[in-house]
């Protein structure tokens, strides 16, 4: 799965603040929303015309939320409490969030650096405040005082207690220090390890230039070597004995144009290694880490750290996710193995060998391959439908279809924006009044975060009965082409990631929650990737391309019978990628799980658990979870990847497929969801917005009905079609 969401962990155990690979937010609801032209700083920020107003930024959060602690020092109101904690979060956490998405995002050093000062200063006022009793003890009070509160402000109060609790604050002195510790070693261990994955990405070193497709050398370096004789003689002819090959950096985007594109097995194999057994440096850093996470939920009264990140979510325990994880794997093996032996005759058709094995490195050359002998799709013809402008007209369709609102660009004020590729644009309803901004940074560029996210710059509050402050989000993706670029084209799988983000995005933008606390995608973990993966069925309707996939040169509408193609190459392996999606999932609770005596070689777990539940074989010398980024980002949490697949298919089937652009399925997404943020519980607003049949109870936690995947994955059907063929044999 490429698209990874950057989501909300808690911290002033606040859910609000940056974590994980996460989220992001601002003081003032106005500046960001400027129209006039007037000179501005970063993101509307007035502190950030330079990137040395870092500093002061960080020094006028720090002196607001100081007066807000003595504020609730003097025992306000419950109500005025917790009005005051959300603004300290929001507060804190526009800082926090500003300063990782300029981490991530900014092509001047300095602005990096400022925000990385920013980052550490601002997180170690955040351990003064998540260590405050007074605050603690103030909003335990206000919990109990739930005659006094709305909903949604006690449901903020029990949030925040749980959260400062999460941080160890109702433990002994030695105990919370240790735990305070932890979190930093944490927190160190994980910018470590994806720090390595960077730096150190791997190389192979090809020649001659032959053996790599032609139409791929443009992302490979030339490298060169003397194909013969070391005298002066041949030195001085070295022109004339030079030969030419390529450097492959086996970073995962390269990676995957080699494994789809190349002929050869050994260039592909060794490519394959490589980029499985690199940062050699990570072995030690998640061995680390695995066991920092460890001790933390040891300390914290937890069997493992699954455990203590299970807990708050909908499933409540590892041994549910467990449980759901490995019904996932058993429904999904049959048609799995099918798929397996399809690839190995293919690939024996080919070679001419009828004994040779299926290789790991094979998967994405052959599969590629039959997928086009098959459908006769051409990436090139598929691109041409699909210019990003227009594609960004698709994200409008759907928004004034569903929801009765407008996306329209906005003028970026002078200052306002890190480079010279970013779009901002305004969701505007007609009644209401703009909703929110959106800012989109869509193109590749060197020292760019490298993969497809949504970061929040401002969550949502309510500020007053007249006045909300508005969401702010930026959508960064990494696709070829710049802004000025008339060529920019893409690939199916990048329509479908930019509809995913902006799946994240709405679920903010649309957010009318009170507190920031509960804004947009600050929801539960195994609940927040379910607007994400609702909005890519948008990328596969027929009903929704032919509003605006349309060709970039003749304006043709994509013909019906590209996309029924494109859709059957999508399901010829659909099984083979949802395993793989569970084989994550069950590695990531393995690793955080309980922990045995002596521990164990993550390698060898990692290949004990690849033979038993795929169907594919485990290479000697790979070592695929030391770049496995999500380890850090959603440790103990990407089972909630499968679990929000499994809402959204219901979602779709149930409320969407029948007239999937109707303002009413948008009412009811909006009004019964997307506006809730996370300030209702996930299991109601599914029940509300479907009905029975979204999830089922499970040992005292929640899962998903899977009957809907299921249909879609034709599961059900292939087992019928299976027992019949068995029936058949027997007589």
């Amino acid at each position: 799965m490429s698209t990874l969401i950057r989501r909300t962990a808690p911290i002033l155990r606040l859910k609000s603040c940056y974590s994980d690979l996460c989220t992001t937010r601002l003081l003032h609801s106005r500046s960001v929303g400027r129209r006039n032209g007037a000179p501005t700083g970063l993101y509307g920020f007035e502190h950030l015309k330079t990137a040395k107003g870092f500093q002061r930024f960080v020094d006028d959060a720090i002196e607001r939320s100081a007066e807000l602690v003595n504020f609730i020092s003097w025992k306000p109101s419950s109500a005025e409490v917790i009005r005051a904690m959300d603004e300290i979060s929001d507060t804190v956490c526009c800082v926090v969030d500003s300063a990782e998405l300029c981490r991530q995002t900014h092509p001047e050093r300095e602005f990096v650096e400022e925000a990385n000062q920013a980052s550490m200063r601002i997180n170690e006022y955040l351990h003064y405040l998540n260590t405050n009793h007074t605050l603690y003890d103030t909003v335990k009070k206000a919990e109990q005082d739930s005659h006094l509160l709305s909903k949604e402000a006690h449901r903020a109060a029990n949030h925040l207690r749980i959260d400062f609790e999460k941080g160890g604050i109702h433990l002994c002195p030695q105990k919370l220090d240790r735990v305070n510790q932890l979190n930093i070693d944490i927190f160190h261990l994980g910018r470590e390890f994806s720090q390595n994955i960077i730096t150190d990405p791997g190389h192979v070193d090809i020649f001659p230039v032959s053996r790599i497709p032609k139409h791929i050398h443009h992302l490979l370096k030339p490298i060169y070597r003397i194909t013969s004789g070391t005298s002066s003689e041949s030195l001085r002819s070295w022109d004339n004995r030079k030969e030419k090959g390529f450097r492959i950096t086996t970073e995962p985007r390269t990676l995957h144009s080699i494994l789809q594109w190349t002929s050869d097995d050994e260039v592909r194999k060794m490519a394959y290694v490589k980029g499985n057994a690199v940062p050699h440096a990570n072995h030690e850093v998640l061995d680390k880490l695995i066991a920092a996470r460890h001790e933390l939920s040891q300390i914290m009264g937890c069997r493992s750290y699954s455990d203590f990140m299970v807990k708050p979510n909908m499933a409540s325990s590892p041994d549910v996710v467990m449980s759901f994880l490995l019904e996932m794997s058993k429904m999904i093996k049959p048609k799995a193995d099918e798929e397996f032996n399809a690839i190995q005759d293919f690939k024996r058709e080919k070679s001419g060998q009828r004994f040779v094995d299926l290789e790991p490195w094979d998967e994405a050359y052959y599969t590629a391959m039959m997928r086009s002998s098959a459908y006769n799709l051409d990436s090139l013809v598929v691109a041409s439908y699909f210019a990003l402008p227009q594609c960004i007209e698709g994200l409008k369709v759907l928004v004034e279809s569903l929801f009765g609102a407008t996306f329209h660009s906005v003028p970026l004020a002078p200052g306002e924006s890190w480079h010279p590729d970013v779009l901002k644009m305004s969701l505007h309803h007609p009644e209401e009044g703009d909703m929110g901004y959106l800012y989109l940074d869509l193109y590749s560029r060197a020292g760019k975060y490298p993969g497809c996210a949504n970061f929040a710059i401002k969550g949502g509050r309510r500020i007053s009965e007249s006045e909300y402050q508005l969401p702010v989000v930026a959508l960064v993706c990494n696709f070829a082409g710049s802004h000025n670029s008339s060529t920019a084209r893409l690939n199916h799988g990048e329509v479908e990631t930019l509809f995913h983000e902006f799946g994240h995005a709405l679920h903010s933008l649309l957010s009318r929650t009170d507190y920031q606390h509960f804004s947009g995608t600050r929801v539960a973990l195994d609940f927040a990737e379910m607007p994400s993966n609702l909005f890519e069925y948008y990328a596969w309707d027929y009903r929704v391309l032919r509003r605006f996939a349309k060709h970039y040169s003749t304006g043709e509408v994509i013909p019906e019978k590209l996309v029924e193609s494109l859709q059957g190459a999508r399901d010829m392996f659909a099984a083979t990628e949802l395993q793989r999606q569970i084989f994550y999932a069950l590695v990531d609770q393995t690793l955080f799980g309980e922990q045995p005596h002596p521990p164990r070689d993550t390698s060898s777990i990692v290949a004990d658990m690849k033979r038993q539940y795929t169907s594919w074989k485990h290479v000697e010398g790979t070592h695929w979870q030391i770049r496995f980024s999500h380890l850090i980002n959603y440790g103990a949490g990407y089972y909630s990847y499968l679990y929000s697949k499994c809402f959204a298919a219901t979602i779709w089937q149930k409320l969407c497929q029948e007239d999937p652009l109707s303002l009413t399925t948008g009412t009811a997404l909006r009004t019964k969801l997307l506006q809730h943020g996370g300030a209702k519980d996930p299991a109601d607003m599914l029940n509300d917005l479907v009905g029975d049949g979204i999830l089922r109870q499970s040992n005292a936690g929640i899962v998903p009905d899977i009957t809907s995947f299921s249909d879609e994955m034709k599961l059900v059907e292939d087992k019928q079609k299976q027992q019949k063929q068995q029936k058949q044999l027997a007589l």
